[in-house]
């Protein structure tokens, strides 16, 4: 049997930064206390499809490692330089969409030059 493997710039120190934060077991338990609860009729397919793990990220520390303001931030990732703001002091947290795109970007800082207008 060949092992499976894949190529990364990342250091092992980078990697396991990006999931210190997630809990690998509880999030196995709870995908699976949600598949019961499907079975038993409890919860339906679209909500059971719907929920998703999405990673964490700092919205602050993150643009501060690109060395760029909240105006620079915000043409790359199409919002407001006002919903940076808010997501940075925790008035407002990043959508779903916008919290994969950041945590791209933290893995691969080229991405902010494709992304760039």
């Amino acid at each position: 049997m060949n092992e499976n493997s894949f190529r990364t710039s990342l250091t092992e120190e980078e990697i396991e930064k990006n999931f210190k934060d997630i809990d690998f077991f509880d999030s196995m338990k709870e995908g699976l206390e949600e598949a019961l609860a499907y079975e038993k009729g409890k919860a339906s397919a679209e909500t059971f499809s719907r929920k998703r793990s999405l990673p964490t990220v700092n919205t602050e520390e993150l643009r501060k490692s690109l060395g760029m303001t909240q105006k620079g931030f915000a043409d790359v990732l199409g919002v407001s330089p006002r919903t940076v703001e808010a997501w940075e002091c925790g008035r407002s947290t990043p959508t779903p969409t916008a919290k994969k795109l950041m945590f791209l970007i933290g893995i691969d800082h080229s991405l902010v030059q494709k992304l760039k207008h």
